[in-house]
């Protein structure tokens, strides 16, 4: 996957916005106001963060060397996933979904 396959693919998600909040380095996408994926567009090779479920986490960090906690992010609930041919097209648009639907399906605060 390239940029404009991510880009593509992501704003093809309902209710998806991108921004560049951060700097024009840092292609953000958004879904209801929260981040799902952070795509860092200057870096070699290409990579993104990408919200993920604890466990699951630490068990792709384990499984594959091009996941790894995320940069600038929560480490806990963010990975970084460099774009190196290690992981398939299927597999980085899976880890982009499950972001996604971690974001969409997100318990809401209490309001007090």
């Amino acid at each position: 996957m390239n940029v404009d396959d991510i880009l593509t693919y992501c704003l093809a998600k309902p209710d998806v916005e991108e921004g560049f909040p951060f700097g024009e380095e840092t292609l953000v996408f958004k879904v209801k106001g929260k981040i799902f994926l952070l795509l860092g567009l200057e870096s070699e090779p290409l990579q993104f963060n990408a919200k993920c479920d604890p466990e699951r986490a630490i068990e792709l960090r384990e499984e594959y060397s091009c996941i790894i906690p995320g940069y600038h992010m929560n480490k806990k609930h963010w990975n970084s996933v460099i774009i190196d041919n290690t992981l398939t097209g299927k597999q980085l648009k899976e880890l982009i979904d499950h972001s996604y639907d971690l974001v969409c399906n997100g318990k809401k605060k209490s309001k007090k």
